[in-house]
């Protein structure tokens, strides 16, 4: 071969005594040949590539710019070079002396090469990325070639062309090539500047300067976007879906056969899965939707696979790149201490070794940033795609699969395990990764130490069993954590929204009990768990050091002439190093797997779950409707014909809403089907209102059509509260509806439907929550047969029977099944259920008006939720983040603790110093004992006192984290308790101007940021901390001067990190606005799934999803950016140390000893990694310790007055019952007018009070003034002669009893929710059900008063509910009861159940009633009309209707002439 060659170029081509001297060079052929066709055969190879966008004609050319034919000219310029040359060489050729072969050939490639640029050059204007890759390699490449010959030209003092050249041509790739400032500048940031992450740079910049705002944040390239990314998710899903499916079936088909009676199992298990639907999930029932219900396995991971493989493997690649560099150090390190060594050796070869360090170091870092970002990258688009994927499920699942998990399991499907696979996917790498490193540094070891590296692996694989048993342990501790975490969220979820019932009752301690105790069990988890953790710490701390002791002391022992000389031990530190991160790496990334896999298998569930079946509803022209359905509605035949108005009565329970849902296709059909024309509206019993304009809750995302808009909200009577509020229809509505009352709400609802102009109407009770003359305009202006809908068919759920003579045709449900249907008239006539129905409540019902308010709405001046005082800790984020917030943290987890964990951390690092400097004392023996037997006493002393070192480091490091566990512990427990207790003491006006989220938040995100990030984050910081001192202390032992290195070093360092960790910090602020949305929406959505359903808008709803998830996508993208624009200016620092290190030991060659070399190399080549730890650690911190001044700011919210005071009223009060009002004056909140402006009356004892006005006159401020749930502004309140103000809240509440509007449920037992603190005998319980007439339907249950009620009381009706509720109150038994228009969502049967029994047993005490129907009241004793806060009128009934005022053109509307009407 050489042979061939030197007869191509006509001189030595290769010869090893060119380099054996001190001015060493290459031979001409070498340069000639090797160096000029490397650069050129790579340049050939990826050429076709970078043409392609040529071949692609669609894209557009850019135009030209002077930057492009600058480029241009230069690369024309050269080609004219080597023509030149070729021509030369035919010159000489002309001339007779025999041109050699190399003088064609090269200047021919040359060209050929340089035409290829000026293509390339050219392809590039079809990209938006302007310059290329393989061309900058290229320059660099020839640069690197050229400058080899262009020295020995020098040195020839020859012609300088080929370097100029080379200059010339490799200056202009490194020009910056966006002339645009696009949306995205990494779409167009040239090759360089992507490899560095340069084009970030001046995001960070703005980053320093300002905090950063969204709009400050560039836009996601469009293959991130989410729509992109679920788009092919969902296709590859589908396919994967299918078949894990098939494999369910061929599973369940053996199991039958297995169990030998095919029939009977599957019959069964459906049957029984029906029950268990209706009856909540029992527990003791084992059907087919019990929780081991078998569901698709498998097919997620494929799937991802499937979606994303082309990242993975562009990741491996780099990947690969990087694990190759990291043994290259080490063996570049063996050859600089044997250069140090060495007396002979020339200069030139430190030189280059120490420069080849420095650029191995540098590729390395380049490549794993890159792998690192396409991992990240990854991550984040893992995510969003199960999110939407996640979402989009939840749009289509079928209601069986929904009753399987709460609201709140769902949104942690989104929020917790679509963050865990997040997390994998940074990691997923090392599980090739990190066996291959440590099967290439054994080999490498072996080459250094032969087979005394066994007793080293060795001690590694003993070590593998161990972790593997501490990992199966911390994976059981995991998922108790995991249930621990649910139930106390559910549990939490459930008191932010039935807060105003635990405080009108003053249960706040019975469910702080139920919490602290799951707190309890989840801290000792916690604290086991990390115990485990010190455990593996301390395993794999020791396993570098009991391995390299291990392998150091046989490889001595073994043989008397092994001795440990400084190649030998420093290479294999740095290989033990590198051995290091695998290591440690590979538990980590299993235990992430274990987690990744509980998640997995909950998404699984989740997204293979069955899908709504609507296979029962048909939409044929002919319009017969035909159903059975289980459970609730035994089988019902109905024919409804169109454009027709169709009542639906009955009893409580009797299935009206049932029968709703059934059309809605929301139930599960055993047999028939429904059939139905034209598209549906529907409005739900209790409304669904989303967190947006009034105006858009009303459009709904159909098109504004202005005078449609008017007419609807003039016909549901929505003008006159758009008055009232601040923004009229511009107002943003609160989450639920919170700045609405009850009837504006069910007002907005019906709009949605009118204006929706559906065919087909399903109105179950809209009018129960609205005042009965707003209930007659609606009826006459939208529902009846005059009115907006009148060409509509309509089917109207209805307890109202004022309005029945006026509808089409009358459905009466009794038990499921229709009892008769007809017109009034005939079912009058029919004398059947019905008309039985009417006469017994038909007196009372005479258009009897209800009024209607909630305590806001009425007094609506407040603009929005979102408009309150912004969250507190938002602004927090902006600032600095304070050191007190680090103390703060300290002081919860004691003094002490803080202390000792930091001494051991101390000494561990002395210990760490101590054992390399010995190693390197050891290594110097070598030289010592030269050609000497080695002496066996000095021998056992070094092995035995570098062992005893090694065991105190890692002694020391587990004192430490078993300390900082407890500290941990200890600190999670008092900020819980600090919050929770201060959540539940603060006044209701807190909860109505924050929303749940924020709060949820608090107790999810950030409690569980202090219990496992924070000290994960504290521990990291400190061993970093002291690493690198203890590094840079080592280094500077060496090589003093290096010290005067690291003060410029110090000082760049310093900067990189404080421009990154403000931008950081801003970033991470926007990411956790931004996600808070992401989940808000998701759980608007679920509790409004069946509206959104009905009206058929789930693509909407999935775009605003997408791009809510984009929105958050765009800072954490930025922020994964940003990380990545650390790491490789933090690495150049690292790197920068490892070559002054080398650099400084081959000046000083002559002074140091090979030992003292290796050890500050082998520490340098260790920084690097540490550095970056350092930085990220700090900033996460930082970003983490937030979490404590987000939990401490709610811990410093102003509380109500204390529960318990001094005063406690006398035993037995009030005895008599008697309320004075005394000039009393009452505000929502001081910024705001008086709602009751100066109110002065008696109520005597037993005596009965109704309360009426119009809405907005005050009603319910009243009762909000007697459990001072609102503080008095001015005069006071006295019961039983005791100014309540004077006592304590709970002493207050705990005396009255109120049956609230709302009747709220909390999940638990049936007993629970009547006596939370077990007061009360199980007779007087029953006894109290009974009165409420539900003692019958508890005793039909299985469980009995221990029958589990689902979260918010979703297994009961309305009804029901609102019964439950009258039996809390009868079981307090209390000497005053407030009634809060509690008829409200009740039919006349129940109605008449509540009157009767609240007057037989509550005859004895002072009743208030907030009136709903005039004629509920008409019996009171006295009757207080209230008008803009005032009393205007207070006197019996009988003598308001003589006086004519207020109160009698009121009954005058209800048609109640005098108050004997009122039969009762």
């Amino acid at each position: 071969m050489s042979a061939a060659l030197e007869e191509f170029c006509g001189s030595v081509f290769w010869n090893a005594s060119f380099l054996a001297r001190p001015d060493a060079d290459l031979p001409i052929c070498f340069q000639q040949t090797v160096l000029v066709w490397i650069p050129i055969g790579f340049l050939w190879i990826f050429t076709p590539w970078q043409l392609l966008p040529m071949c692609k004609s669609k894209a557009k050319k850019s135009s030209l710019t002077k930057l492009y034919i600058t480029k241009q000219v230069l690369a024309a310029l050269l080609m004219l070079t080597a023509v030149a040359e070729l021509a030369l060489a035919f010159v000489g050729d002309v001339r007779q002396d025999q041109p050699l072969p190399v003088q064609y050939t090269n200047p021919s490639l040359y060209i050929v090469t340089w035409l290829l640029v000026l293509l390339i050059h050219d392809a590039r204007r079809f990209c938006l990325r302007r310059d290329s890759g393989i061309l900058f390699c290229f320059w660099i490449l020839s640069l690197l070639s050229g400058i080899v010959s262009f020295q020995s030209l020098i040195r020839k003092a020859l012609q300088v062309r080929l370097g100029r050249k080379l200059f010339d041509s490799c200056h202009h790739s490194w020009l910056p090539l966006s002339t645009r400032d696009p949306s995205n500048p990494e779409v167009t940031a040239s090759f360089l500047s992507s490899v560095t992450f340069d084009w970030y740079t001046s995001m960070v910049f703005k980053g320093y300067r300002k905090p950063l705002e969204m709009e400050d944040l560039w836009d996601l390239k469009d293959k991130d976007k989410t729509k992109t990314i679920s788009a092919i998710l969902e296709k590859n899903m589908k396919t994967m879906v299918k078949k894990a499916q098939a494999e369910m079936e061929k599973r369940k088909r053996k199991k039958r056969l297995r169990e030998n009676d095919p029939d009977h199992g599957s019959n069964m298990s459906k049957a029984q899965s029906q029950d268990i639907l209706v009856l909540g999930k029992r527990k003791g029932a084992k059907g087919d939707s019990g929780p081991h219900k078998d569901f698709p396995k498998g097919w997620l991971l494929k799937t991802l696979f499937k979606t994303f493989w082309q990242n993975l493997l562009l990741s491996v690649a780099f990947k690969l790149v990087h694990d190759g560099l990291v043994f290259v150090s080490p063996q570049l390190l063996k050859l600089l201490i044997a250069f140090v060594s060495d007396p002979e050796a020339f200069a030139w070869q430190g030189y280059l070794y120490a420069t080849l360090l420095f650029l191995a170091a540098l590729v390395q870092s380049l490549c794993l940033q890159q792998h690192f970002h396409l991992c990240f990258q990854l991550g984040i688009s893992v995510r969003a795609s199960l999110t939407a994927a996640i979402y989009k499920k939840a749009l289509t699942v079928s209601s069986a699969t929904r009753k399987e998990s709460t609201v709140g399991e769902t949104v942690n499907l989104m929020s917790a395990d679509a963050q865990r696979f997040m997390d994998m996917a940074n990691f997923i790498h090392q599980l090739w990764s990190c066996p291959l490193q440590i099967v290439l540094s054994i080999v490498f070891l072996w080459m250094e130490l032969g087979p005394s590296v066994l007793a080293g692996i060795g001690v590694m694989v003993l070590l593998i069993p161990i972790n593997g048993f501490l990992v199966t342990k911390a994976k059981g501790i995991q998922v108790r954590n995991m249930k621990n975490k649910d139930e106390r969220m559910k549990i939490m979820n459930e008191i932010l929204n039935g807060i105003k019932i635990l405080k009108l009752f003053a249960w706040e301690p019975s469910f702080e009990k139920r919490i602290k105790e799951i707190r309890a069990r989840e801290l000792r988890d916690l604290l086991n768990f990390s115990y485990l953790q010190s455990i593996s710490i301390f395993v794999f701390s020791c396993a570098p050091f009991l391995v390299s002791l291990a392998s150091f002391a046989v490889y001595v022992l073994v043989d008397e002439n092994n001795i440990l000389d400084a190649q030998k031990a420093f290479t294999a530190i740095s290989l033990f190093n590198v051995l290091r991160f695998p290591m440690a790496m590979l538990p980590m990334v299993i235990s992430s797997l274990v987690q990744t896999n509980v998640s997995t298998e909950r998404l699984e569930r989740y997204l293979g779950g069955e899908d709504l079946d609507t296979s029962a509803i048909h939409h044929d022209p002919i319009s017969v409707q035909l159903l059975t359905w289980p459970s609730c509605l035994c089988s019902v035949t109905l024919d409804i014909t169109p454009g027709s108005l169709v009542a639906v009565v009955g009893a409580v329970g009797s299935g009206k809403s049932s029968l709703v849902s059934a059309m809605l296709g929301e139930m599960e059909n055993i047999k028939g089907h429904i059939n139905i024309q034209g598209s549906l509206a529907y409005v739900p019993q209790q409304a669904w209102i989303q967190n947006a304009t009034l105006k858009d809750n009303i459009l709904f995302g159909s098109e504004l059509d202005e005078a449609r808009y008017q007419q609807v909200l003039k016909a549901c009577a929505l003008l006159p509260d758009l008055e009232l509020l601040p923004a009229g229809d511009q107002t943003e509505i609160g989450e639920k509806g919170i700045n609405l009352s009850g009837g504006q709400k069910q007002r907005v609802s019906l709009a949605r439907a009118v204006y929706n102009n559906a065919d087909i109407y399903l109105l179950d009770d809209p009018l129960s929550a609205v005042d009965a003359h707003v209930g007659k305009y609606l009826f006459d202006h939208v529902l009846g047969p005059k009115g907006l809908l009148q060409k509509k068919t309509r089917i109207l759920v209805t307890h109202s029977i004022s309005f029945l003579s006026q509808v089409d045709n009358i459905v009466v449900l009794v038990a499921g099944a229709v009892s008769e249907h007809g017109s009034y008239s005939t079912l009058l006539a029919n004398r059947g259920a019905f008309a039985q129905f009417l006469n017994s409540y038909g007196a009372q019902e005479k258009d009897a008006p209800d009024e209607k308010d909630e305590e806001q709405g009425d007094e609506n001046t407040e603009p929005c939720v979102e408009e309150g005082p912004d969250d507190v800790v938002t602004m927090t984020m902006k600032r600095e983040v304070k050191f007190s917030m680090y103390l703060r943290y300290l002081r919860a987890v004691g003094w002490g603790f803080s202390f000792w964990v930091a001494m051991s951390y101390l000494a561990q690092y002395v210990a760490f110093v101590g054992t390399n400097l010995w190693l390197s004392a050891w290594t110097d023996d070598a030289q010592l004992y030269l050609n000497q037997t080695y002496p066996p006493g000095q021998r056992d002393l070094r092995i035995g006192v570098f062992g005893a070192l090694g065991v105190a480091q890692a002694l020391f490091l587990f004192i430490a984290t078993i300390l900082s566990a407890h500290g941990a512990v200890q600190a999670s427990r008092v900020m819980h308790q600090r919050l929770l207790s201060n959540i539940l003491h603060v006044p209701m006006s807190f909860f109505d101007t924050t929303p749940t989220g924020r709060i949820v938040n608090r107790f999810a995100k950030d409690i569980f940021t202090v219990d496992e990030t924070i000290p994960m984050s504290f521990r990291s910081w400190l061993s970093c901390f002291m690493a690198i001192i203890s590094t840079l202390l080592m280094i500077s032992l060496a090589t003093p001067f290096f010290a005067l290195i690291i003060i410029p070093l110090g000082i760049f360092y310093y900067f990189v990190l404080r421009f990154y960790v403000s931008t950081s910090r801003q970033l991470r602020r926007l990411d956790s606005v931004t996600r808070s949305p992401i989940y808000s929406h998701f759980g608007e959505t679920v509790s409004g799934l069946s509206v959104i359903r009905a009206y058929g808008h789930q693509e909407r709803f999935l775009q605003q999803n997408e791009s809510t998830v984009d929105i958050n996508q765009k800072s954490v993208y930025s922020w994964i950016v940003s990380n990545r624009w650390l790491a490789i200016r933090l690495e150049f620092v690292g790197s920068l140390v490892v070559f002054f290190s080398a650099l400084l030991a081959v000046i000083s060659k002559g002074t140091l000893e090979g030992g003292i070399v290796g050890l500050s190399i082998s520490s340098a080549l260790n920084v690097t990694q540490t550095l970056n730890w350092l930085v990220r650690m700090s900033s996460e911190l930082e970003t983490n310790i937030v979490a404590v001044e987000r939990i401490h700011e709610y811990t410093k919210v102003k509380n109500e007055a204390p529960w318990v005071t001094g005063k406690r009223p006398p035993h037995g009060w009030p005895s008599k019952g008697e309320i004075q009002f005394i000039d009393y004056k009452v505000r929502y909140r001081p910024e705001l007018e008086l709602v009751l402006q100066g109110i002065t009356c008696d109520i005597r004892s037993t005596e009965k009070v109704g309360v009426v006005g119009r809405t907005g006159a005050g009603k319910s401020s009243l009762t909000n003034c007697l459990f001072r749930v609102l503080e008095a502004a001015g005069g006071t309140i006295m019961i039983d002669g005791l100014d309540i103000s004077m006592i304590g809240l709970h002493d207050l509440r705990q005396n009255l009893t109120i049956i609230p509007q709302d009747p709220v449920l909390f999940s638990g037992t049936l007993r629970m929710n009547l006596d939370p603190f077990d007061q009360y005998p199980d007779e007087e319980v029953w006894k109290a059900l009974e009165l409420a007439h539900l003692k019958t339907y508890v005793q039909d249950l299985p469980e009995g008063l221990f029958h589990l009620v689902s979260e918010g009381g979703e297994n009961l009706s309305v009804g029901q509910r609102q019964l439950v509720c009258l039996a809390r109150a009868l079981l307090r038994k209390a000497k005053i009861l407030i009634l809060d228009e509690a008829t409200a969502a009740v039919d006349l049967e129940t109605d008449h159940l509540i009157q009767t029994t609240i007057r037989s047993e509550f005859a004895n005490c002072t009743v208030l009633t907030i009136a709903h129907r005039l004629h509920t009241i008409m019996d009171s004793n006295r009757v207080m009309v209230l008008q803009a806060g005032r009393i205007v009128e207070y006197n019996s009934p009988e003598e308001l209707l003589q006086k004519q005022g207020l109160f009698s053109a009121m009954a005058k509307d209800a048609g109640i002439i005098n108050a004997q009407t009122t039969v009762l």
